[in-house]
């Protein structure tokens, strides 16, 4: 499929003219640049500085997917019901940063997934892993 028919597609507006709008941020495979958006619009733009801050966002997004995905609250021996629900929002929650940083590394921005990637293995060497578990079997 032709990029540029695929670009005019999505810029057609309800009366049928075709803007003419040169979009560096449609991208149909990896890419390598900073010249990107992801999560919000005009972010980080075109900025060095606010692509590493955006970088660095995802990175710890990641990490906390982890964090609420091996998070461990409630108690034996406590109400059920009352259990269910904490977990619940704590799975909602889980679910809402995994899905961000699904739509971050969406992009198609190299340097967002290795972003995404490494936030994910450090948050599960942190949380996940028995390296830093007290009852860890020996």
């Amino acid at each position: 499929m032709n990029p540029n028919a695929l670009l005019m597609a999505w810029t057609n507006d309800n009366s049928g003219h075709t803007h003419s709008t040169k979009s560096p941020l449609l991208h149909l495979s990896f890419y390598w640049g900073r010249d990107t958006v992801f999560l919000f619009p005009c972010w980080p733009g075109n900025s060095r500085g606010m692509y590493a801050l955006g970088l660095i966002f995802v990175f710890v997004l990641a990490i906390l997917v982890e964090f609420f995905a091996n998070l461990k609250l409630v108690k034996p021996g406590s109400d059920r019901a009352a259990a269910v629900f904490f977990q619940a929002g704590v799975q909602a929650i889980r679910a809402g940063f995994a899905y961000m940083v699904m739509l971050a590394v969406m992009s198609y921005n190299g340097g967002v997934f290795i972003a995404a990637i490494l936030g994910h293995a450090v948050g599960y060497v942190i949380f996940g892993s028995p390296i830093f578990k007290k009852d860890m079997d020996r």
